[in-house]
């Protein structure tokens, strides 16, 4: 008896948490994918009962939501690399910071995270604009104006100012783990600062970087805001279409597909890419 209650008791623990994970998110995509099914009528709406594969054929076949999948992961690829390159390097010297300037720092990183994503929009918004003080800075220099705003560049770039703590942190946290005599002793045995960096840290913070990498990815890919107001109406992004189509166009069917769409193609990107970084990893300290 008291083995069955050793084996129920993780259970019971972990029930409620399985409880509000499923009514959170399970059954709001179990939702999703059944309207995502439903027949569409313009006149009407959806048609609960009737089912069709309509909307998923749309998806793949015109070339307009093909191409707009297209930039969404080109542009969150392109995020994550700079990312990567700004943030894991910025990690490292916060690592290697004393007090209180490293606090300093890590305030710094972290605080665009207590500004809303709508307020920073606008804020590049007035940066990056005809009248803005990067085209300001471009005409002291004998260049511009440039057409900054709603462009990919201005998403980037935006993207980028957002996830970047995302990066930062992971990268800072693995760095934590590593013992600093293990750098000295590199180095005491005439390996160059570049070989340490390579042969010693590297795999070290590869995990941050991984889980760092698939955080600004995944967030880059659904991000909403940041497109909708500095991509404008022409550069839109999967996120956006899902917005037009329940809220502009109606045809909750058609948004409830291009969204679980995002979805799955998020998991195969993100899975895929993390095996083959894991695998890289566990080949490099093999």
């Amino acid at each position: 008896m008291s083995a069955l209650k050793s084996k129920a008791t993780p259970w019971w623990l972990s029930g409620p948490a399985l409880l509000l994970f499923t009514a959170l998110l399970l059954v709001p995509l179990a939702l999703t994918a059944v309207l995502s099914f439903n027949v569409y009528d313009p006149a009407t709406g959806p048609k609960a009962g009737e089912f069709t594969l309509d909307h998923y054929a749309q998806v793949f076949s015109d070339s307009y939501y093909l191409g707009i999948f297209w930039r969404t992961f080109w542009v969150s690829g392109l995020v994550t690399l700079i990312c990567v390159l700004v943030g894991a390097p910025e990690a490292y010297v916060l690592s290697r910071m004393r007090n209180p300037w490293r606090s300093v720092l890590l305030l710094v990183v972290l605080a665009p995270l207590l500004v809303s994503v709508v307020v920073r929009a606008f804020g590049w918004s007035m940066l990056l604009g005809p009248e803005g003080a990067v085209n300001g800075l471009l005409q002291l220099v004998g260049i511009g104006p440039v057409k900054i705003l709603y462009t990919n560049a201005a998403v980037v770039i935006a993207l980028v100012h957002v996830m970047l703590p995302f990066m930062v942190i992971p990268v800072w946290t693995s760095l934590q783990k590593l013992d600093p005599g293990v750098e000295n002793a590199a180095l005491s045995l005439n390996a160059t600062p570049l070989t340490t960096l390579r042969r010693i840290v590297l795999p070290q913070v590869m995990p941050g970087i991984l889980s760092g990498s698939l955080i600004v990815f995944g967030l880059a890919a659904s991000s909403f805001a940041i497109p909708g107001l500095l991509g404008g109406r022409r550069l839109k992004m999967v996120a956006t279409i899902v917005y037009d189509e329940y809220l502009s166009e109606l045809n909750w069917p058609l948004g409830a597909a291009v969204a679980l769409v995002l979805l799955v193609a998020n998991l195969v990107v993100m899975l895929s890419y993390n095996r083959l970084v894991e695998g890289r990893y566990k080949k490099a300290l093999g």
